[in-house]
Formats: structure tokens, C-alpha cells, sequence
């Protein structure tokens, strides 16, 4: 727990703690004072009950019920539905359709947490939340990332279980945290699977598919970490709700203290 902050003349500094998250959108100031009073409130980890608590918006960290509260109001979080076509940069140098094109009409400078490759949709996460794309994106804080594939052939229960057991691509061994099978046409010769990983390794999804002589057709990114593309259509984009914010940095903050 951080002291609390005084000026040169030992007086309190920083602002009340319901002040700040009303400012941030919690509740009310009144119903704020409620949560606080309840004990529903921690400060750095330590629960507060102190009406009269004060903190720095900026360092200290909020979380109504064990759910993170974002005090920084200047930040950004829109997910994206990104078509297939586009690459995952804010300025492709070879002039292929990019990102910038979603973020012009934003004031603030929102950049992309991790990558899809041009022929990947889906799920795309666009923020000025430096912090939060770190941890969300490298592969050693192990966020989870949900894909649905259409692949060429008839997938085999035996062949969802190698996915689950691991295969060696060049750059080393990897394993699917979860595989399964959703449909398979014999008429077609293609089915649709659904693949779980914490990789952060390029095409991991289409290299993995490869390897057990399936290649992939088309492939969508539906979850990325506690958040689901839902009903977001291609091309569409949307700022996350509260509960879902909630939910991105309480799993950031959680992985960034491990």
C-alpha cells in the first residue's frame, strides 16, 4: 500500500477517492461513498472504507468487487472487427490497406495490441494504453486467444488430440491449450475447428493446421483474452463497455505482477 501523499507542509494531497471514480464513471459520488463504506473498494490491493481516503488518479490502482477501475480517462479501448485484406499496422510501407483507416477519426493516437495477418479476421484490439498492450500481447504473460478455422479435409478426433498434445514447427514445439472439432462435411472435404493458444508466434494457427495436413481455408480470431467478437460485424468497431474493460485490466494487472 503507498503512503498517502502530502504537499511540503504535511497537508493531504491528490484527490477523494469517490470523487475520482465518479470522474472515471463507477456511480455516482454518492453511490461511491456507498461501495467504499461497504468495504467494496480496494486501493493497491488494501481494502479502503475511509470516506475521506485520497489518491493519485495517476500511479494508484482501483478495484470495485476484485474488477479493475480505469481512473485515466484520456485512455482509448475499441475493438475491431478486422476484414480480411488488411495488414495490422498503422502505416504499411508497401501501401497495402492498413489500420489507419479505422483510427482516423479518433482524437487520440490508438495503435494495435498484437497482430492478425492480412488473410485473418476478427478480433483486433486498439488502444493508447501502452502498459496494457504489453502485457496483452507478449506471449509470456500467456493471454489466450481464440481462432475458428475452416480447413481443408476431415478432421479426425485423433488429429484434435495431437493439436492438444503438440506438434514441431521449425521455430520449436507448440500445443494448442484447447482444440476441438465444431463440423466436418464429407461432401466438402472441409471442416471447421476451433483452437485455444497463448502463442504469440507468426501464422502459429495456419502453421499448427499445416503440420497435421490441414491447411487452412479461412480463419477468424472470435476471443482475445475475456473478450468475445460477439455479434461485431467485419469492418465494424466498437468501444469496449465498462464490464468489459473491467475485466481486460484486472487479467493485465493480475499477469503483471506474477
Amino acid at each position: 500500500m503507498s503512503a498517502r501523499p502530502t504537499d511540503n507542509a504535511g497537508e493531504p494531497q491528490g484527490e477523494r477517492l469517490q470523487k475520482v471514480m465518479a470522474a472515471a464513471g463507477v456511480a455516482s459520488r454518492r453511490v461511491s461513498e456507498d461501495l467504499i463504506s461497504a468495504g467494496r473498494v480496494t486501493v493497491n490491493g488494501t481494502v479502503v472504507t475511509e470516506l475521506g481516503r485520497r489518491i493519485d488518479p495517476v500511479h494508484d490502482r482501483v478495484a470495485v468487487d476484485g474488477t479493475a477501475v480505469q481512473l485515466d480517462t484520456s485512455r482509448r479501448y475499441v475493438m475491431l472487427n478486422k476484414p480480411v485484406g488488411v495488414v495490422s499496422s498503422m502505416r504499411d510501407e508497401q501501401g497495402r490497406p492498413d489500420l489507419s483507416r479505422f483510427t482516423a477519426g479518433y482524437e487520440e493516437r490508438l495503435f494495435n495490441v498484437g497482430r492478425l495477418d492480412a488473410e485473418t479476421s476478427g478480433l483486433l484490439i486498439l488502444t493508447n494504453d501502452g502498459e496494457l498492450a504489453h502485457v496483452l500481447a507478449h506471449p509470456s504473460f500467456g493471454v489466450t486467444k481464440t481462432y475458428i478455422a475452416r480447413v481443408r479435409g476431415v478432421v479426425t478426433p485423433q488429429t484434435i488430440a495431437t493439436l492438444t498434445r503438440g506438434v514441431v514447427l521449425d521455430d520449436g514445439p507448440i500445443a494448442a491449450d484447447k482444440a476441438r472439432l465444431l463440423e466436418r462435411s464429407s461432401a466438402s472435404r472441409d471442416s471447421l475447428v476451433e483452437l485455444t493458444l497463448h502463442s504469440g508466434r507468426n501464422r502459429i494457427v495456419r502453421r499448427m493446421m499445416a503440420e497435421v495436413g490441414h491447411p487452412v481455408v479461412e480463419l477468424v480470431r472470435r476471443q482475445f483474452g475475456p473478450l468475445h467478437l460477439g455479434t461485431l460485424r467485419v469492418g465494424e468497431m466498437r468501444d469496449l463497455t465498462k464490464v468489459e474493460l473491467g475485466d481486460l485490466l484486472t487479467i493485465s494487472r493480475e499477469k503483471d505482477t506474477k
